[in-house]
Order: structure tokens, then sequence, then C-alpha cells
């Protein structure tokens, strides 16, 4: 398997994989003009040439950037690709020197595994929720918000409290 930045040939996959999560309520959908802007925000798996599994890091702002439209393949969940699309974004946030990877999930135990911790939504900058928008869930938002930090939680409370 190979994990890799997303290049324009894969958006069909990427779109197929997403859609498919999409219409179970899962995740937001994206057009196929959404993620050709955003190419650059996506990470994918590779197996035998084909996508199984995508991920985009979405930077929200210098300090904060959120894990979007994370999928992987039925057929080929449970063998830890999910896992490695995941930590490619941490990797890609901390190489931009950003402090906090925001996730919105249901996956809430997948994510903490990977180190995640439970934040209050309403603790978050209102500049998440541009895109809930277009959620059929807006004014009834079931998701749960967690983030990762990039570098040590007192390292990254000392910076937010140094700059107050």
């Amino acid at each position: 398997m190979l994990v890799r930045k997303a290049v324009a040939t894969d958006v069909e996959s990427i779109h197929n994989l997403i859609q498919g999560f999409a219409e179970q309520g899962l995740m937001l959908p994206r057009n196929h003009r959404s993620l050709y802007e955003h190419l650059q925000d996506f990470t994918v798996a590779v197996i035998d040439e084909k996508v199984v599994g995508t991920a985009g890091l979405h930077v929200l702002w210098k300090d904060l950037a959120e894990v979007r439209s994370l999928a992987v393949s039925t057929d080929q969940q449970g063998l830890g690709i999910g896992h490695l699309l995941v930590q490619a974004t941490i990797q890609e946030a901390r190489r931009m020197n950003i402090a906090q990877v925001l996730s919105l999930t249901y996956q809430t135990e997948f994510f903490r595994k990977l180190g995640f911790v439970l934040v209050q939504r309403d603790s978050l900058p209102h500049k998440v929720w541009k895109d809930c928008v277009y959620c059929t869930k807006f004014y009834e938002c079931d998701e749960t918000a967690l983030v990762y930090y990039t570098r040590s939680a007192v390292a990254v409370q000392q910076e937010f409290a140094d700059k107050r």
C-alpha cells in the first residue's frame, strides 16, 4: 500500500469514496469542483493502483486545521488504512507548524485511539462551522469534536496564554 498526496487523476475515486458515505449521512458530500479546488488538501491510500482511502487536511486558521472527508473503501476497512491517513494529516499539520488538528466525527473511539481528545464544540471558533450550513443536520448536529495537539498540550496552552 502507498500513502501519498492526491493528484488530479484521483479526483473521481475520491469523489466516489466520499459520496458513498455522504449518501449514508456519515459525512458531507463533496462535488468535483470542490475536490479539484482543494486537491492539495487530500492524501490518498492506494493499493494495486486503486485509491482505497482518502483524507483531507483543511487549514482553518494559523493554529488549527481539520481532518476532513476521511473515507476508506468498505472492503478495505479494518486494515489500518484510516489510521495511516490520519497520521499523514497530522504529520502535514506538524510540517506546517499548526498546533491543533480537529475532527468532527461519529467515529469518536477511532480518533481517541489516535491521540485525539474530546473538546466542547462551543469552544471552537466560528470559522470551523462555515461548511456546516450545507449539512442536513445543521440544526441538530450530533457529531463529536476532538482535537489532536501536534505539540504538547502544555506548550500549546502556554502559547495561547502568551498571545492574550
